[in-house]
C-alpha cells in the first residue's frame, strides 16, 4: 500500500496521543509507585556498585508508556476486526508482561518465575498468529533462498520474543538508555513500515514511540523516575512481536538482517553478558557490572556521554537498516563501514584528549 496523507495523519495522531498520555500519566504513576513501595533504593542492593545512582528513585514508570501505547492503539486500530486477531494476541500478552513487571518492581520476583510468565505471554502472541514462518538463507550461493521453519516456527518465535524482552531489560542501566534506544528503534521501524506501505505496523510503532518520548523527559539524567521491569520488558516484548509482523514476514534477505541491525545493541549486550558469565562459571542470569554502558562509564564517560554514544550507535544501525530496506545490501554495508571508521577515529581522538597528563609527559620524554 503506497504512503498516503491519510495514513501519515493516522500515524501522527497515534504518536501524538500516546505521547500526551505518557507525558501526563508519568507523574501520576510516580506517586503511585512511591505509595506501593516500587522504589529503587541502592542502599538495599546486595551489590550497590552496580547502581549508577545513590538516592532512592521510584520505578514502575513503564506503566505510563504501556498505557499510552495501549490506549492509542485501541483508538486508532479496529482491533475487534477478524483480521486483527494476531494483534489482539499481542496486546493480551503485553498486558500480562506489564502486570508481571508491576509485581516485579514491587516485590522483586524470582527470575525463573518471571521467565515462565514471559514464555506464556510469548506463546499467546505466537498462537494468535505472530510467527516467524520462514527465514531468508544468509548463504546467497545456496539453491534454497529461504528456510521454511514449519513446526519450528513456534519455538523459534517464542525464543525471539522472550530473548528480546530480556535484552531490552538488560540494557536498562543508565538514565534514559533503554527508553531512548527503544524510541530510536521504534522510529526506525516506523520509517520502514511507511516505506513498505504497512499502515497497521506503522500505527503500532508510532504509538510505541510516542509513549517512549512522552516518558523520556522524566527519565533523562538525572532521572526522576525509572521505567523499571514494567517498562523495559514491555518495550522488548512489543518490539519483538511487531518485528515479527513487520520484518520477518518479508521473504527477502532483509528479513534475516534488518531485525539484528535494529536491535543490535541489546542483542550484542545480552549475548556478550551471557558468554562472559558462563566463561566465569556464573549463571547467565547473574547480575554484574560489565554491560556495555558500565564499560563506557569505567572508560571515563559521564552518564550523559555514555547514553549519547549508545544513542548514536543505535541510530547508525537503524539508518543502516533503512538503507538496506530501500537501497540494497551493498550500500547499507558501505554506510555501516563508514560510520564504524568515523566512530573509531572519534574514540581515538577522545582518548587522546582525556589521557592523564602524566602519561603524555612520559611519552614526550621518550
Amino acid at each position: 500500500m503506497p504512503i498516503s496523507l491519510e495514513m501519515i495523519g493516522q500515524v501522527a495522531a497515534a504518536l501524538g496521543a500516546s505521547f500526551l498520555i505518557a507525558l501526563i500519566l508519568t507523574p501520576v504513576v510516580k506517586n503511585l509507585a512511591v505509595k506501593m513501595g516500587a522504589v529503587d533504593d541502592p542502599r538495599k542492593d546486595k551489590d550497590p556498585e552496580r547502581r549508577m545512582h545513590s538516592d532512592p528513585i521510584p520505578r514502575m514508570g513503564g506503566l505510563a508508556i504501556a498505557l499510552g501505547f495501549l490506549l492509542s492503539t485501541l483508538v486508532f486500530l479496529p482491533i475487534l476486526g477478524e483480521e486483527y486477531g494476531n494483534y489482539r494476541g499481542m496486546l493480551l500478552g503485553a498486558v500480562i508482561v506489564v502486570v508481571l513487571g508491576v509485581f516485579d518492581d514491587i516485590y522483586d520476583l524470582r527470575a525463573k518465575f518471571k521467565l515462565g510468565v514471559q514464555i506464556i505471554a510469548a506463546l499467546i502472541a505466537v498462537l494468535a498468529g505472530n510467527q516467524i514462518e520462514a527465514l531468508s538463507n544468509p548463504n546467497v550461493f545456496s539453491a534454497e533462498p529461504y528456510w521454511i521453519l514449519g513446526w519450528l516456527s513456534i519455538p523459534v518465535t517464542v525464543v525471539w520474543i522472550v530473548g528480546m524482552t530480556n535484552a531490552v531489560n538488560l540494557i536498562d542501566g543508565l538514565d534514559g538508555l533503554a527508553c531512548g534506544v527503544s524510541s530510536i528503534s521504534s522510529l526506525t521501524l516506523l520509517v520502514i513500515a511507511l516505506i513498505l506501505g504497512e499502515p497497521t505496523v506503522a500505527i503500532l510503532v508510532a504509538a510505541l514511540a510516542g509513549g517512549c518520548l512522552g516518558f523520556l523527559p522524566y527519565n533523562m539524567n538525572p532521572a526522576k523516575i525509572f521505567m523499571g521491569d514494567t517498562g523495559s520488558t514491555f518495550l522488548g516484548y512489543i518490539l519483538a512481536v511487531i518485528s515479527v509482523q513487520g520484518l520477518f514476514k518479508m521473504y527477502t534477505l532483509i528479513s534475516f538482517v534488518v531485525p539484528f541491525l535494529l536491535f543490535g545493541l541489546p542483542i550484542f549486550d545480552t549475548c556478550f553478558a551471557f558468554i562472559r558469565r558462563i566463561a566465569h562459571g556464573q549463571s547467565p542470569m547473574h547480575a554484574d557490572r560489565s554491560h556495555v554502558h558500565h564499560r563506557l562509564i569505567d572508560m571515563g564517560f559521564s552518564q550523559k556521554q555514555a547514553v549519547a554514544v549508545l544513542y548514536v550507535i543505535t541510530a547508525i544501525l537503524g539508518l543502516s537498516a533503512v538503507v538496506l530496506t530501500t537501497s540494497g545490501a551493498v550500500k547499507a554495508m558501505l554506510l555501516l563501514f563508514a560510520f564504524c571508521v568515523a566512530g573509531a577515529v572519534a574514540l581515538s581522538v577522545y582518548y587522546g584528549a582525556h589521557r592523564p597528563r602524566r602519561d603524555r609527559r612520559g611519552e614526550n620524554k621518550k
